[in-house]
């Protein structure tokens, strides 16, 4: 089974100082909320295996790079960035598919 590190998370962010401390909190929230979609399957105890800890690092990646899960504009000179990514929001399509190979429906 695949262990998430934190470590992975922060890598594909760089937001600022705390960004460690927040993915710290971001995984296990992340994960667990994996295990509830998925109701278990996929894991070994609160280990989930490679592909779920695919999922585990992209969407704890997103949840970190904006941890107040706000959307924001900047005026730069003539130009707006408008940032209307606010961060985890839920699962995304990929995400999803994934998910779901190991999620039971009812029939």
């Amino acid at each position: 089974m695949a262990e998430v590190d934190p470590d992975d998370v922060v890598t594909l962010t760089t937001e600022g100082d705390d960004t460690q401390a927040i993915a710290d909190i971001a995984v296990p929230l992340i994960t667990t909320l994996a295990k509830a979609y998925t109701r278990s399957n996929g894991f070994t105890g609160n280990e989930p295996n490679d592909d779920i800890a695919a999922v585990i690092t992209t969407a704890s990646a997103r949840f970190v790079a904006n941890p107040k899960q706000a959307s924001e504009a900047k005026t730069v000179g003539p130009f707006v960035l408008d940032r209307r990514s606010r961060g985890f929001e839920g699962w995304t399509i990929a995400e999803q598919l994934v998910l779901n190979r190991y999620r039971v429906r009812a029939q």
